[in-house]
């Protein structure tokens, strides 16, 4: 129950935060400029520092979501692999040693002519 809220939160968290990086504007101008638009433009004057703030509190919440959701992992001590049996190994048949197989014939080779 806790571990599928905790993965929710985690989830939303990770998308806000991808809408929130790509919002600001970088070197390259960041996804504002892309729609003729500066963060400052689109949510105001103080749009540059309500992102950063956005952007520390995304960060901060995906951080505590990833350890949360690591500890309750390693509670639950389950591994990938318990449900599995291992497949039974067979016998293989033994090959015969080197010096009883022949090598294949090499095949001829047409003699070079010679031309006066």
């Amino acid at each position: 129950m806790l571990y599928g809220f905790i993965l929710t939160v985690h989830i939303l968290v990770c998308f806000v935060l991808i809408a929130v990086i790509l919002l600001q504007a970088g070197r390259g101008g960041g996804m504002a400029d892309a729609f003729s638009g500066t963060a400052q433009s689109i949510l105001g004057t103080r749009g540059a520092a309500f992102l950063t703030k956005a952007t520390t509190t995304c960060a901060i919440l995906f951080m505590l979501t990833s350890i949360g959701l690591a500890i309750l992992s390693a509670q639950k001590g389950r591994s990938l692999m318990e449900g599995v049996r291992p497949m039974p190994v067979k016998a293989q048949p033994k090959s015969t040693p080197a010096a009883e197989q022949k090598p294949a014939p090499a095949p001829e080779q047409p003699k070079p002519t010679k031309q006066p």
